[in-house]
């Protein structure tokens, strides 16, 4: 697929004449498409991790391995369980 600025583009949702190099708290989220389950599953309350959600799991534990200022603080699995 060929970058077409006319379709592909997107309104950034950084702070204006913010440096975010500075150190400070930031907030990751991710949203998977049409947010699908992709990483596990919720059972009893526990998140199931499937191979995908191991992989997502040893990266982000290991991000301190690699940059050793950075402190991880917490992690939602899910923000909403599935009913």
């Amino acid at each position: 697929m060929t970058f077409n600025p006319g379709r592909h583009h997107r309104r950034s949702i950084r702070l204006r004449g913010h440096d975010y190099t500075r150190a400070g708290a930031y907030f990751v989220t991710i949203c998977t498409h049409n947010r699908e389950w992709v990483f596990g599953d919720v059972v009893d309350g526990t998140m199931q991790l499937n191979d995908a959600g191991r992989i997502v799991y040893d990266t982000w534990n290991d991000l301190p391995t690699h940059y050793s200022y950075a402190e991880l603080l917490c992690r939602f699995p899910s923000w909403r369980l599935r009913s």
